[in-house]
């Protein structure tokens, strides 16, 4: 890897390859894992964490999640954690979310059952992301909650003393995340908790279901409706808890056996998986892929005769956008992604780095309020922007297979979610 020059970040050339013929276990499940930590702290008892890995985004919330008085002890990818029986016993707790979304926002609600005032704050682009929606929701159940950003944005600080419960309406229409931190919070409040979708809809909804899925691992009792959701005052129980390798993870290896040819199989996700992003495997197989999910992997083979343009509906897979937007470079014409408008509150505006990275490949590419246009062009290699932001790392990392002198800046930003990314890229 060498130094860029003074002034700018480090970068990493991509070598191209293919057609691949690889397998790689891609890192545990953050989703799971943030949501499993939560679950965990706030039962009574001793929880075990299995499956866990070390990234930023989930050092963000044990970090946080000790902060506020749970206990819990890494053992490599065992994390035991000693809950806190839904009363976090920490008063002036400061909390920094880093750049993680799940952290910021679970926490918001969580800290409604400390001791005393809590403040959660992040890093500056955290500090451009909308957690009002959550804050008045978490005001209407009865939990004081001050915003002392700028825009409706961190950082937050919380009364604690406790969830008193009820009914609240909530708009969830740009982030799931703030519906599934005042799911997690609500069993270890005064009484049951019922949300109304504003307009009856969540972005995302899929990920809802994977928060009902773990909370009703640790006992959690709850209903998900078509325009809300309801949660008992029933406390937690501790839980031995297996997590998942990452489907959000497996998008890439993925993704690059469909640019560069070949074969990639990617370990330990089960078939009856939950994970939200796999259903970009249907994405895929509209592309021309053949996919082949068994009891403990699953594996892609790219077409013969090259990959088809769609046009496709990314709502409640936005995160996988990315990956699949560099893939549309090689399709054989355009391609739309539709109803994303909630990727330009994410660690990025991902709507218009997309925009501006794919075209500086040589791709016509237009970005609207939620769609992206790519038609594909005469390709050339470039030096990519990653914005802080590891998606966009990981995914324009892909172009490269194919493309000579792709070049990403800032490649440690990968960090967020997935250390190894690279030397798994270049493994495969």
């Amino acid at each position: 890897m060498a130094k860029a020059a003074r002034g700018e970040r480090e970068a990493r050339r991509i070598r191209p390859r293919g057609p691949l013929a690889g397998r790689v276990r891609v890192p545990g499940s953050r989703s799971i894992g943030n949501r499993a930590l939560v679950c965990a702290a706030l039962a009574p008892g001793a929880s075990e964490l299995r499956g866990m890995t070390e990234n930023d985004d989930t050092a963000a919330m044990r970090e946080g999640l000790r902060a506020l008085g749970a206990s819990i002890e890494v053992d490599g990818e065992t994390w035991r954690v000693a809950g806190t029986g839904g009363r976090f016993p920490r008063s002036g707790a400061s909390i920094d979310a880093r750049a993680s979304g799940t952290t910021a926002r679970f926490l918001t609600a969580a800290a409604t059952l400390a001791a005393g005032p809590t403040t959660i704050d992040g890093t500056a682009r955290m500090r451009a992301r909308p957690i009002d929606a959550l804050a008045d929701a978490l005001r209407a159940l009865g939990a004081p909650v001050e915003i002392l950003g700028q825009g409706g944005c961190p950082p937050v600080r919380v009364a604690g003393g406790g969830l008193p419960g009820g009914t609240a309406r909530i708009d969830a229409r740009r982030s799931s995340q703030y519906v599934s931190g005042i799911l997690l919070a609500a069993p270890c409040a005064a009484r049951d908790v019922e949300l109304e979708f504003e307009g009856g809809i969540s972005v995302s909804r899929a990920f809802l279901d994977l928060t009902e899925h773990v909370m009703r691992a640790f006992g959690a009792q709850l209903t998900l409706l078509p325009g809300g959701a309801r949660v008992h005052a029933k406390p937690y129980a501790p839980c031995d808890y297996a997590i998942e390798p990452d489907a959000q993870s497996a998008v890439y290896p993925l993704a690059a056996a469909a640019i560069a040819g070949g074969h990639v199989r990617v370990d330990g996700i089960p078939a009856d998986s939950r994970q939200t992003d796999l259903r970009v495997l249907e994405v895929f197989e509209q592309m021309g892929c053949r996919v082949a999910r068994t009891a403990d992997g699953i594996e892609l083979y790219a077409p013969f005769d090259g990959l088809r343009a769609i046009d496709v509906d990314m709502n409640d897979i936005p995160d996988a956008t990315l990956a699949l937007a560099v893939v549309c470079l090689f399709a054989d014409g355009p391609s739309t992604i539709r109803n994303i408008a909630h990727l330009r509150i994410k660690e990025s505006d991902r709507l218009a780095a997309l925009e501006t990275e794919l075209r500086k490949l040589g791709a016509r590419a237009r970005a609207g309020d939620d769609v992206l246009r790519i038609e594909p062009g005469p390709l050339r290699g470039a030096r990519i922007a990653t914005y802080d932001d590891h998606r966009m790392a990981m995914s324009f990392a892909l172009a490269g297979l194919r493309v000579p002198d792709v070049e990403i800046e800032d490649p440690a930003c990968v960090a967020k979610t997935w250390p190894g990314y690279f030397e798994a890229l270049d493994a495969l």
